[in-house]
Protein backbone atom coordinates (compact mmCIF):
# COMPACT_ATOMS: atom_id res chain seq x y z
CA UNK A 1 0.00 0.00 0.00
CA UNK A 2 1.46 3.45 -1.25
CA UNK A 3 -0.11 6.67 1.08
CA UNK A 4 1.35 9.86 0.19
CA UNK A 5 2.15 12.89 3.60
CA UNK A 6 1.80 16.20 2.03
CA UNK A 7 2.80 18.26 4.78
CA UNK A 8 5.31 17.85 7.17
CA UNK A 9 5.36 19.99 10.25
CA UNK A 10 6.09 18.98 13.84
CA UNK A 11 2.98 16.74 14.06
CA UNK A 12 3.37 14.89 10.93
CA UNK A 13 7.10 14.05 12.09
CA UNK A 14 6.65 13.25 15.40
CA UNK A 15 2.89 11.75 15.44
CA UNK A 16 2.60 10.64 12.38
CA UNK A 17 6.11 9.03 10.83
CA UNK A 18 6.96 7.21 13.84
CA UNK A 19 4.20 5.12 13.43
CA UNK A 20 3.60 5.27 9.76
CA UNK A 21 7.57 3.86 8.70
CA UNK A 22 7.23 1.24 11.61
CA UNK A 23 4.28 -0.79 9.96
CA UNK A 24 5.13 -3.36 7.36
CA UNK A 25 3.71 -3.40 4.00
CA UNK A 26 3.11 0.91 4.06
CA UNK A 27 5.79 2.10 1.27
CA UNK A 28 5.51 6.41 1.91
CA UNK A 29 5.51 9.30 -0.89
CA UNK A 30 6.33 12.50 1.21
CA UNK A 31 5.19 15.88 -0.41
CA UNK A 32 5.74 19.44 0.95
CA UNK A 33 6.98 22.71 -0.35
CA UNK A 34 9.46 23.43 1.87
CA UNK A 35 12.68 21.64 0.00
CA UNK A 36 14.87 21.69 2.88
CA UNK A 37 12.76 19.39 5.29
CA UNK A 38 11.77 17.56 2.35
CA UNK A 39 15.50 16.46 1.64
CA UNK A 40 16.30 15.97 5.47
CA UNK A 41 13.04 13.65 5.59
CA UNK A 42 13.48 11.90 2.89
CA UNK A 43 17.26 10.94 4.10
CA UNK A 44 15.94 9.98 7.33
CA UNK A 45 13.37 7.68 6.27
CA UNK A 46 15.01 6.74 3.58
CA UNK A 47 12.30 7.40 1.09
CA UNK A 48 12.09 7.25 -2.77
CA UNK A 49 9.96 8.97 -3.69
CA UNK A 50 9.34 12.35 -3.07
CA UNK A 51 8.17 16.06 -4.43
CA UNK A 52 7.26 19.53 -4.01
CA UNK A 53 3.75 19.80 -5.54
CA UNK A 54 1.12 17.55 -4.31
CA UNK A 55 -0.96 17.77 -8.08
CA UNK A 56 2.00 15.70 -8.90
CA UNK A 57 1.02 12.74 -6.66
CA UNK A 58 -1.67 11.80 -9.33
CA UNK A 59 1.48 11.74 -11.86
CA UNK A 60 3.38 9.14 -9.51
CA UNK A 61 2.70 5.53 -11.57
CA UNK A 62 3.32 1.65 -10.32
CA UNK A 63 5.47 -0.26 -12.58
CA UNK A 64 2.14 -2.70 -12.85
CA UNK A 65 0.04 0.51 -14.56
CA UNK A 66 -1.83 1.14 -11.39
CA UNK A 67 -2.31 4.43 -9.96
CA UNK A 68 0.87 5.41 -7.91
CA UNK A 69 -0.87 5.55 -4.75
CA UNK A 70 -3.30 4.11 -2.93
CA UNK A 71 -4.38 7.06 -0.60
CA UNK A 72 -2.92 10.62 1.33
CA UNK A 73 -2.77 11.91 4.65
CA UNK A 74 -2.81 15.81 4.60
CA UNK A 75 -1.28 17.61 7.53
CA UNK A 76 -0.34 20.95 5.64
CA UNK A 77 -2.00 24.38 7.21
CA UNK A 78 -6.01 24.45 7.63
CA UNK A 79 -6.39 26.80 5.00
CA UNK A 80 -5.26 24.40 2.68
CA UNK A 81 -7.27 21.90 3.54
CA UNK A 82 -10.18 22.20 1.28
CA UNK A 83 -8.26 22.45 -1.80
CA UNK A 84 -6.01 19.64 -1.09
CA UNK A 85 -8.38 16.90 -0.17
CA UNK A 86 -10.82 17.79 -2.87
CA UNK A 87 -8.06 17.54 -5.56
CA UNK A 88 -7.69 13.68 -4.48
CA UNK A 89 -11.38 12.85 -4.06
CA UNK A 90 -12.16 13.95 -6.97
CA UNK A 91 -9.56 11.47 -8.81
CA UNK A 92 -10.89 9.12 -6.44
CA UNK A 93 -8.45 8.56 -3.92
CA UNK A 94 -9.06 7.77 -0.60
CA UNK A 95 -7.94 10.84 1.95
CA UNK A 96 -7.24 11.35 5.44
CA UNK A 97 -7.03 14.97 6.89
CA UNK A 98 -5.67 15.46 10.45
CA UNK A 99 -8.30 17.73 12.60
CA UNK A 100 -10.42 19.85 11.34
CA UNK A 101 -11.36 19.17 7.85
CA UNK A 102 -12.26 23.05 7.43
CA UNK A 103 -13.38 26.29 9.66
CA UNK A 104 -15.92 26.40 7.22
CA UNK A 105 -18.86 23.90 7.99
CA UNK A 106 -19.98 24.74 4.23
CA UNK A 107 -16.75 23.41 3.20
CA UNK A 108 -17.09 20.26 4.78
CA UNK A 109 -20.00 19.64 3.62
CA UNK A 110 -19.37 19.55 0.11
CA UNK A 111 -15.99 17.29 0.51
CA UNK A 112 -18.26 14.76 2.18
CA UNK A 113 -20.66 15.06 -0.86
CA UNK A 114 -17.72 14.29 -2.99
CA UNK A 115 -16.41 11.75 -1.00
CA UNK A 116 -20.02 10.33 -1.08
CA UNK A 117 -20.42 10.74 -5.55
CA UNK A 118 -16.67 9.61 -5.43
CA UNK A 119 -17.76 6.22 -2.98
CA UNK A 120 -14.26 7.28 -1.53
CA UNK A 121 -13.54 7.59 1.94
CA UNK A 122 -12.38 10.90 3.38
CA UNK A 123 -11.30 10.21 7.37
CA UNK A 124 -10.84 12.80 10.18
CA UNK A 125 -7.45 12.87 12.54
CA UNK A 126 -8.82 12.83 15.96
CA UNK A 127 -6.25 10.53 18.01
CA UNK A 128 -8.37 11.63 21.52
CA UNK A 129 -11.24 8.64 20.02
CA UNK A 130 -8.49 5.85 20.58
CA UNK A 131 -6.98 6.85 23.84
CA UNK A 132 -6.27 3.14 24.93
CA UNK A 133 -6.59 4.05 28.84
CA UNK A 134 -9.94 5.90 28.85
CA UNK A 135 -11.61 3.32 26.30
CA UNK A 136 -10.68 0.63 28.74
CA UNK A 137 -12.64 2.43 31.25
CA UNK A 138 -14.93 4.62 29.73
CA UNK A 139 -17.82 2.46 28.75
CA UNK A 140 -19.74 3.66 25.88
CA UNK A 141 -17.84 7.24 25.73
CA UNK A 142 -15.85 6.11 22.40
CA UNK A 143 -15.27 3.20 21.73
CA UNK A 144 -14.23 4.83 18.22
CA UNK A 145 -11.89 1.81 17.31
CA UNK A 146 -12.47 -0.33 13.60
CA UNK A 147 -14.42 -3.17 15.26
CA UNK A 148 -16.68 -0.95 17.38
CA UNK A 149 -17.26 1.69 14.79
CA UNK A 150 -20.86 2.52 15.72
CA UNK A 151 -20.69 2.22 19.49
CA UNK A 152 -20.79 5.88 20.10
CA UNK A 153 -24.09 6.15 22.11
CA UNK A 154 -23.50 6.97 25.94
CA UNK A 155 -24.59 4.29 27.71
CA UNK A 156 -27.36 5.13 30.41
CA UNK A 157 -25.50 5.30 33.47
CA UNK A 158 -23.09 7.59 32.28
CA UNK A 159 -24.35 10.96 34.07
CA UNK A 160 -21.67 13.39 33.00
CA UNK A 161 -18.21 13.96 30.90
CA UNK A 162 -15.94 16.64 31.55
CA UNK A 163 -12.92 17.21 28.83
CA UNK A 164 -10.69 20.16 30.02
CA UNK A 165 -8.12 21.05 27.50
CA UNK A 166 -5.54 23.60 28.90
CA UNK A 167 -2.45 25.72 27.73
CA UNK A 168 -0.23 28.22 28.69
CA UNK A 169 0.04 31.78 27.52
CA UNK A 170 -1.44 31.17 24.21
CA UNK A 171 -4.87 33.72 23.84
CA UNK A 172 -5.50 33.87 20.33
CA UNK A 173 -8.38 34.83 17.26
CA UNK A 174 -11.80 33.23 17.76
CA UNK A 175 -12.15 31.03 14.53
CA UNK A 176 -8.38 29.48 15.35
CA UNK A 177 -9.05 29.47 19.15
CA UNK A 178 -12.44 27.03 18.07
CA UNK A 179 -11.56 25.14 14.88
CA UNK A 180 -7.50 24.18 15.43
CA UNK A 181 -7.45 23.47 19.12
CA UNK A 182 -11.12 23.57 21.18
CA UNK A 183 -12.13 21.14 18.68
CA UNK A 184 -10.47 18.04 20.47
CA UNK A 185 -12.29 18.80 23.40
CA UNK A 186 -15.61 19.35 21.97
CA UNK A 187 -15.69 16.23 19.64
CA UNK A 188 -14.69 14.39 22.75
CA UNK A 189 -17.96 15.12 24.72
CA UNK A 190 -19.69 15.11 21.13
CA UNK A 191 -20.08 11.53 21.11
CA UNK A 192 -24.12 11.28 20.30
CA UNK A 193 -24.06 13.75 17.71
CA UNK A 194 -27.67 14.87 18.51
CA UNK A 195 -26.62 18.50 19.30
CA UNK A 196 -28.18 21.43 18.09
CA UNK A 197 -27.13 25.25 18.40
CA UNK A 198 -30.35 25.42 21.20
CA UNK A 199 -28.70 23.09 23.24
CA UNK A 200 -25.34 24.89 23.41
CA UNK A 201 -24.67 26.86 26.95
CA UNK A 202 -21.25 29.05 26.58
CA UNK A 203 -19.13 30.88 28.75
CA UNK A 204 -16.18 33.06 27.63
CA UNK A 205 -13.31 35.26 28.19
CA UNK A 206 -10.84 37.76 26.33
CA UNK A 207 -7.50 38.91 27.45
CA UNK A 208 -6.00 41.72 25.38
CA UNK A 209 -9.15 41.24 22.73
CA UNK A 210 -8.34 38.06 21.82
CA UNK A 211 -10.37 35.11 23.18
CA UNK A 212 -8.05 32.91 26.36
CA UNK A 213 -10.96 30.69 27.85
CA UNK A 214 -14.32 29.07 26.41
CA UNK A 215 -16.48 26.52 28.06
CA UNK A 216 -19.17 24.90 26.80
CA UNK A 217 -22.24 22.81 28.00
CA UNK A 218 -25.16 20.65 26.79
CA UNK A 219 -27.21 18.15 28.42
CA UNK A 220 -29.32 15.23 26.36
CA UNK A 221 -31.12 12.24 28.08
CA UNK A 222 -30.25 13.77 31.34
CA UNK A 223 -26.05 13.51 31.23
CA UNK A 224 -24.25 16.81 30.91
CA UNK A 225 -21.54 17.22 28.73
CA UNK A 226 -18.83 20.17 29.33
CA UNK A 227 -15.91 21.47 27.48
CA UNK A 228 -13.37 23.34 28.68
CA UNK A 229 -10.27 25.29 27.12
CA UNK A 230 -7.54 27.39 28.99
CA UNK A 231 -5.04 29.32 26.80
CA UNK A 232 -3.84 31.82 29.70
CA UNK A 233 -3.31 28.41 32.23
CA UNK A 234 -1.08 28.48 34.00
CA UNK A 235 0.98 25.01 32.26
CA UNK A 236 -0.56 22.89 29.22
CA UNK A 237 -2.99 20.33 30.58
CA UNK A 238 -5.67 18.06 30.05
CA UNK A 239 -8.13 16.54 32.24
CA UNK A 240 -11.03 13.99 31.75
CA UNK A 241 -13.55 13.28 34.40
CA UNK A 242 -16.68 10.66 34.34
CA UNK A 243 -19.32 10.19 36.21
CA UNK A 244 -21.53 7.52 36.36
CA UNK A 245 -23.68 5.79 38.61
CA UNK A 246 -21.57 5.82 42.02
CA UNK A 247 -18.74 5.37 39.57
CA UNK A 248 -16.47 7.96 38.73
CA UNK A 249 -13.08 8.53 36.79
CA UNK A 250 -10.36 11.33 36.65
CA UNK A 251 -7.72 11.21 34.34
CA UNK A 252 -4.57 13.65 34.87
CA UNK A 253 -3.14 12.48 32.00
CA UNK A 254 -3.26 9.97 28.96
CA UNK A 255 -1.40 7.07 30.71
CA UNK A 256 -2.85 7.54 34.67
CA UNK A 257 -6.39 8.37 36.44
CA UNK A 258 -8.42 7.19 39.44
CA UNK A 259 -11.31 6.07 39.95
CA UNK A 260 -13.52 5.81 42.66
CA UNK A 261 -16.08 3.56 43.52
CA UNK A 262 -18.20 2.10 46.64
CA UNK A 263 -15.67 4.94 49.04
CA UNK A 264 -12.83 3.36 47.52
CA UNK A 265 -10.21 4.84 45.59
CA UNK A 266 -8.08 2.86 42.67
CA UNK A 267 -5.40 4.20 40.65
CA UNK A 268 -5.47 2.96 37.45
CA UNK A 269 -2.60 2.64 34.31
CA UNK A 270 -1.53 1.98 31.59
CA UNK A 271 0.72 -1.51 30.92
CA UNK A 272 4.17 -0.61 31.70
CA UNK A 273 6.16 -0.25 28.31
CA UNK A 274 3.46 1.41 26.58
CA UNK A 275 4.64 3.03 23.69
CA UNK A 276 3.78 7.22 24.05
CA UNK A 277 2.06 6.93 20.60
CA UNK A 278 -0.05 4.58 21.20
CA UNK A 279 -1.01 5.62 24.59
CA UNK A 280 -2.00 9.23 22.98
CA UNK A 281 -4.09 7.17 20.54
CA UNK A 282 -1.77 7.78 17.13
CA UNK A 283 -1.78 4.14 16.86
CA UNK A 284 -5.01 3.00 17.21
CA UNK A 285 -5.91 5.64 14.95
CA UNK A 286 -3.68 4.98 11.97
CA UNK A 287 -4.47 1.42 12.36
CA UNK A 288 -8.33 2.13 12.05
CA UNK A 289 -7.38 4.70 9.00
CA UNK A 290 -5.76 1.52 7.03
CA UNK A 291 -8.49 -0.64 7.46
CA UNK A 292 -10.77 2.21 6.21
CA UNK A 293 -8.60 2.47 3.30
CA UNK A 294 -8.58 -1.52 2.87
CA UNK A 295 -11.84 -1.63 2.93
CA UNK A 296 -13.02 1.27 0.56
CA UNK A 297 -15.15 2.86 2.93
CA UNK A 298 -16.32 4.20 6.53
CA UNK A 299 -18.81 3.48 9.42
CA UNK A 300 -21.90 6.09 8.58
CA UNK A 301 -21.63 7.45 12.25
CA UNK A 302 -18.32 8.58 12.16
CA UNK A 303 -19.32 10.80 9.17
CA UNK A 304 -22.37 11.80 10.88
CA UNK A 305 -20.02 12.55 13.69
CA UNK A 306 -17.49 14.55 11.72
CA UNK A 307 -19.98 16.99 10.49
CA UNK A 308 -21.50 17.59 13.83
CA UNK A 309 -18.35 18.70 15.20
CA UNK A 310 -17.57 20.72 12.55
CA UNK A 311 -21.19 22.12 12.68
CA UNK A 312 -20.92 23.25 16.64
CA UNK A 313 -17.66 24.38 15.48
CA UNK A 314 -18.74 27.06 13.14
CA UNK A 315 -21.44 28.21 15.52
CA UNK A 316 -19.75 28.20 18.53
CA UNK A 317 -17.52 31.28 16.20
CA UNK A 318 -20.85 32.67 15.21
CA UNK A 319 -22.29 32.73 18.72
CA UNK A 320 -18.87 34.37 20.18
CA UNK A 321 -19.02 37.01 17.94
CA UNK A 322 -22.35 38.02 18.42
CA UNK A 323 -21.30 37.77 22.64
CA UNK A 324 -18.25 40.07 21.81
CA UNK A 325 -20.24 42.76 20.51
Amino acid sequence: MKIAVIGLGDIAVKAYLPVLTQRDGIELVFCTRNEQRLKELVNTHRITKYCTDYKMLISHQSTDGKRGIDAVMIHSATSSHYEIAQFFLSHGIPVFVDKPLSDSYQECEALYEMAEQQKQPLFMGFNRRYIPLYNAYLDGVQRNDSKQPSSLLPKPSLMSLRWEKNRHNLPGDIRTFVFDDFIHPLDSINVATNVTEDDLHLVTQFDANQLARLDVQWQKNHTIFHASMNRTFGVTKEKISANYRNTSYEFDSFVSGTKWEGGNEQRIYLPDWTPMLTSKGFTGMIEHWISVIEQGKQDSSLVDRNLSTHYLCGHICQKIETMKQ
